[in-house]
């Protein structure tokens, strides 16, 4: 059982930084201030990529934080559509199709995972530390009005690695976090040819 102090680490603070940063994210966008909104998300993304870095490099993985860190992903993205809604609104019509992608790269393996195990999962996947990055960097690019086939490839990107995460969750008997890949998961899995 994790006591209190161990969930109030320096992984933790980062990942919470997130969920504090969300509606400061909200606020920006609804009074039309994109350079601090741009700004401030940049500082968001760099946390995204710190919390699990300190926390491997402290010894202070858990499934807590790998729970936490997930939470605040679907939370920034989340934030992230309906604030690009408000300042970029012919630019979200555009890309519809593509916002569609990642949201639903999002939403769609923590649906599978309520649906197998009751719970929230939280692999953090290479394929998703892949997707998160080139969505990060290509959504600057969008925004700095520069061309839209990065942010495109970023979100297929995204719905591949969460097809990855379903699988994932389809082949586990019970939830786990931390997972590098689905191969990963098929070679030690019992039954299966992959596996050694």
């Amino acid at each position: 059982m994790n006591s209190l102090p161990s969930k109030l680490s320096l992984p933790n603070a980062l990942t919470g930084f997130r969920f504090i940063a969300a509606p400061v994210l909200l606020w920006l966008a609804w009074h039309n201030y994109p350079v601090a909104f741009m700004e401030l998300l940049a500082i968001t993304f760099v946390t995204d990529v710190l919390d699990g870095m300190v926390a491997r490099l402290t010894g202070q993985v858990t499934p807590f934080g790998a729970i936490l860190d997930s939470w605040a992903d679907v939370v920034t993205y989340l934030t992230i559509v309906i604030c690009c809604w408000w300042m970029w609104p012919e630019m979200v019509s555009r890309e519809l199709f593509y916002i569609g992608l990642i949201v639903a790269s999002c939403l769609l393996p923590a649906v599978a995972g309520f649906f197998k195990f009751g719970c929230f999962t939280s692999y953090h996947t290479w394929g998703v530390k892949i997707a998160a990055g080139a969505m990060g960097l290509t959504l600057y690019v969008l925004f700095l009005g520069g061309s839209v086939w990065p942010f495109r490839v970023a979100a297929v990107i995204c719905i591949a690695a969460a097809i990855e995460e379903i699988v994932i969750t389809f082949v586990l008997l019970e939830p786990e976090s931390n997972l590098r890949s689905i191969w990963h998961v098929l070679k030690r899995t019992p039954g299966l040819p992959f596996r050694r």
